[in-house]
């Protein structure tokens, strides 16, 4: 395999990707992201966390670039802590959408993340959240998780598995919404055409990139758009079969620093 030219801009996932299992990054990650930067290149987080869940983590990195979160429905400078553009889901049209979706599959649970720097999360009952550190706040009926705009709906089925529950999902909702398998657990529903591709893109606008001068670090199917809109894309050892696929490269899990690996070859 021919090693690829150093990319300007480096775009990481968070969960299973730059991220240990505890929330935290190695010092070698660390030092690899400081080395592709010393070489010119910056660093772009892409998460599917929304702004709240994921601003004080950035803040303890120490990170002050851009990060597009909420599967590229918000794109965040955490230098200057304010959120630079954001995109909506249409709270008739997300509602539409369950009401096709359980049609289709029978009851399912759902959870909002409600827009903003500091919009919260509400679960409706049942609902369980796939990360003990993204907390939500329980709602009593469905039909208060539309009290206030959102970003994203996370659903989930008592018996289906998240591939066959986003494969039936997509089958019916049509332009009402963009379903997302982002992890374990996690099946999402984003505005109609937002992914993260479409939030690389509108992030690189921010920086003056070409996102085809970016290479690109995940480990889920809703990686996938990112890996499309980026010049070269590297699944984690830990990637979902689908990434691993797609990739032009498979490095060593997120445990085991596969970041690190590929940037020190890059940059070093």
């Amino acid at each position: 395999m021919p090693i690829p030219p150093a990319y300007a801009l480096v775009a990481t996932d968070l969960d299973g990707t730059l991220l240990r299992g505890d929330d935290s990054v190695s010092a070698r990650s660390r030092a690899a992201l400081a080395l592709a930067r010393g070489a010119g290149a910056r660093h772009l987080v892409v998460t599917g966390r929304p702004v709240p869940g994921v601003r004080g983590l950035l803040e303890g990195l120490g990170y002050e670039g851009l990060a597009v979160c909420g599967q590229g429905t918000q794109v965040y400078d955490a230098g200057a802590r304010r959120t630079v553009r954001a995109v909506t889901l249409d709270r008739e049209a997300a509602d539409a959408a369950l009401g096709k979706i359980e049609a289709q599959v029978g009851p399912v649970f759902a959870a909002v993340d409600q827009d903003g720097a500091r919009g919260r999360t509400l679960a409706e009952p049942g609902y369980r959240m796939p990360h003990a550190t993204l907390p939500a706040q329980r709602t009593r009926h469905r039909a208060e998780l539309w009290a206030e705009p959102v970003i994203k709906v996370l659903i989930r089925h008592p018996e289906l598995s998240d591939e066959a529950l986003a494969a039936e999902a997509r089958t019916v909702v049509g332009d009402l919404a963009t379903v997302t398998h982002s992890g374990p657990d996690t099946v999402e529903l984003q505005p109609y055409g937002v992914d993260k591709g479409a939030g690389i893109a509108l992030a690189a606008e921010e920086l003056g990139v070409d996102p085809r001068t970016a290479i690109a670090f995940g480990d889920m199917p809703n990686d996938l758009p990112m890996f499309r809109a980026c010049g070269y894309g590297v699944a984690m050892g830990n990637a979902h079969p689908l990434l691993r696929e797609a990739a032009d490269e498979v490095t060593l899990s997120n445990e085991d620093d596969g970041i690190a690996v590929v940037l020190e070859r890059l940059y070093g």
